[in-house]
């Protein structure tokens, strides 16, 4: 019973929509409505401005350490539980139940997820991230490369088998939410950070 309540208090957190708040305190109403319509921080910066998007990214990113770290203190020495928390709190952020479903991409919230469970392989993928960021402009692209490199990592680096195998889960999830980007890149038309809407 222990550990489904724990996933279930994981995904409530993860549901926590920060950047729809933060957007909404910044003047947006509903961040949804402008933009890509995506409640994540990429959109928030976006449509409400510089500092609107970094505390929506900072916000997103402790929602999911904080799902993580809750569960490691809830079920000590059950790695399963731990590694079911942090995907269950993408989910949350990728569909809350706070608004009908209708969330995020994952990527901050899943960076904070696993940084408690597997800290080098989410350094590593944040590095990669913003290198891909610089180097292409292209925050989606760099996005999936960095999910990808912490499932990676997780394995290169030895993590135990849950965590590895809900890091890989992750990196699905965000490669799927972003599909419609990909399909934007490969014809060319995805927008780039700071390019003009065209």
């Amino acid at each position: 019973m222990l550990p489904t309540l724990v996933v279930a208090a994981a995904y409530l957190v993860g549901s926590i929509p920060f950047s729809f708040l933060v957007a909404r305190a910044f003047g947006v109403a509903d961040v949804r409505r402008v933009g890509s319509g995506n409640v994540g921080a990429t959109n928030v910066l976006r449509s409400a401005g510089r500092k609107a998007g970094g505390l929506a990214l900072l916000l997103d990113a402790a929602k999911g350490a904080a799902a993580s770290l809750l569960a490691m203190s809830l079920a000590p020495d059950q790695e399963l539980t731990w590694a079911l928390a942090a995907v269950a709190a993408v989910l949350g952020h990728m569909y809350p139940v706070w608004l009908r479903f209708q969330g995020g991409k994952g990527v901050a919230t899943g960076l904070g997820a696993f940084a408690p469970l597997s800290p080098t392989a989410a350094l590593g993928a944040t590095g990669l991230f913003v290198l891909v960021l610089v180097a292409t402009r292209y925050v989606s692209l760099s996005s999936i490369v960095g999910a990808v490199t912490l499932a990676l990592l997780t394995l290169v680096l030895g993590s135990q088998g849950p965590v590895v195998w809900a890091a890989a889960v992750a990196a699905g999830l965000v490669a799927v939410r972003h599909r419609s980007n990909l399909h934007r890149l490969w014809t060319g038309e995805e927008r780039r950070a700071g390019e003009p809407r065209r």
